[in-house]
């Protein structure tokens, strides 16, 4: 069993799970073989998608949002827990019956669930026909081709140099104003819980004239905020060979800030063994780098955090807390947190709440464990703690969050605060809604002299367990 709730925002955003994309043609072609593709999982995978729909465009192909219209349908998988692994499954039943209606249409697995399983996945689900693995999209013209022909076809190498600097993503079911840029793939942390280094392999960085590139892109298109993706963005380090000048992440962070003052940056994730003082100076140093961390804590307890293979201790954690709030006041802070790893005491468990009120997250993404096949916690310990209580610490743990997460929302009410507006309100056309600086969701009356993409000052007069209200005042 595994429990899954978050409070706010979540890195894996539940209401994009399975999100199919769909992109203009700009040249309509009756002819053209259509593709559908929909991703799973965390921010990496849905940047992926756009990686792969550029590629496939490339070579001819048209978007369609019903696969059932579609030539080739692509799964973009998820590995990261049980439960994404059952979804992707259960979906896999609906793309059987469509195959056996259409059997030209050709399916295919992507991403880190394909890349875990590989040649196992085709004997698993006859209806698959392609397998492909995240560092291996460059190939699907042969693995296409290959396909058509009538054979299986599987590309899960995984890579050491490969980042897809020099491909422009496509920007897939966006609101034109926040974009996701990769700067590094792969994770060199070999956390015990976590299946990551197995399905993207190890850390490389993307050239850093290449990110640049991509944001003055952005921006010029009218994107006004980018969030910097990678597995663990502290490690970002790029070596120029002819000026054997290195950029870390502090001095990336500073470079893209610089590209202009209007376009907001945010980044996600950092490790807490790796985020520095200088790259939260840089923070500090820069007004369009938003004030807001998220810190995955995973634990309060230090002899768990061992466990895990987390390589620091509560009293480090704590410490780069301490930082934050003494480089950037104010800086929102979020994080990750796990129930139930293995051989955890009541004790042990008793450190993470007590972690918890110390610092107070402004938000938290929460699960109990889930342990996954071939991680170092799977080959060598015992998931000991019982369904039942990982799911009893889990709703305290969530009992918990909303408070302080409620608590936070509520310092912010009597400020004015500068928000982006990202669009109108899910739930009326009278309001926009934006963020704010700590990425708060802020939701305001609409007024006509401004549109989405402009910021704003809004002044905050109240809000909900999730949710900041108020009003445009005058800038």
């Amino acid at each position: 069993m595994e429990n899954i709730k978050g409070i706010f925002q979540k890195e894996h955003d539940e209401a994009r799970q399975g999100e199919a994309i769909m992109i203009e043609p700009t040249i309509a072609n009756a002819s053209a073989r259509k593709l559908y593709i929909e991703s799973y999982g965390c921010a990496m995978n849905f940047a992926d998608s756009e990686v792969v729909a550029s590629i496939m465009l490339d070579m001819g192909f048209q978007t369609t949002s019903d696969y059932k219209e579609a030539d080739v349908v692509f799964i973009n998988t998820c590995s990261i827990r049980e439960n994404a692994e059952q979804r992707i499954r259960k979906r896999l039943t609906d793309f059987r019956a469509q195959k056996i209606a259409k059997p030209s249409t050709i399916v295919g697995v992507l991403g880190c669930m394909a890349e875990r399983l590989k040649a196992k996945f085709i004997e698993e689900e006859k209806l698959v026909d392609l397998v492909i693995g995240p560092d291996a999209y460059r190939d699907l013209p042969l693995l296409l081709s290959q396909a058509d022909d009538g054979q299986k076809a599987i590309n899960v190498l995984l890579s050491r140099e490969e980042t897809y600097a020099d491909i422009t993503p496509l920007r897939l079911n966006t609101n034109g104003v926040n974009a996701y840029v990769s700067i590094m793939r792969g994770c060199d942390n070999m956390c015990s819980f976590c299946v990551v280094p197995f399905t993207r392999g190890r850390e490389r960085s993307r050239n850093v004239n290449s990110i640049l590139k991509e944001v003055a892109e952005l921006f010029s298109n009218g994107y006004r905020e980018v969030i910097l993706l990678g597995q663990n963005v502290d490690s970002y380090k790029w070596l120029d060979e002819t000026t054997q000048e290195l950029t870390n992440f502090a001095a990336l962070l500073a470079l893209v800030a610089k590209v202009n003052p209007l376009m907001r940056v945010r980044f996600s994730t950092s490790h807490p063994k790796d985020i520095t003082d200088e790259v939260l100076q840089t923070i500090a140093d820069h007004a369009n780098i938003c004030n807001s961390i998220h810190l995955p804590v995973q634990s309060g307890s230090t002899t768990v955090l061992d466990r895990m293979n987390r390589n620091y201790s509560r009293e480090w954690y704590l410490n780069r807390i301490d930082a934050i709030r003494r480089i950037i006041p104010g800086c929102a802070i979020s994080t990750d947190i796990i129930t139930g790893f293995c051989g955890e005491t009541a004790e042990e468990f008793k450190d993470t709440l007590s972690m918890m009120a110390l610092v107070k997250f402004n938000y938290a993404y929460q699960f109990s464990y889930s342990e996954r096949p071939g991680t170092p916690a799977a080959k060598k310990m015992k998931d000991d703690v019982d369904d039942v209580t990982k799911a009893a610490r889990l709703d305290q743990v969530i009992a918990l969050q909303r408070g302080h997460s409620l608590e936070k929302l509520k310092e912010f009410v009597g400020q004015t605060h500068e928000v982006l507006i990202e669009g109108f309100s899910k739930k009326s056309a009278n309001d926009f809604a934006g963020k704010n600086d700590q990425n708060a969701v802020v939701v305001f009356p609409v007024v006509d002299s401004y549109k989405k993409g402009d910021y704003v000052q809004v002044l905050i007069e109240s809000c909900t367990s999730a949710t900041l209200i108020g009003k445009i005042v005058k800038n």
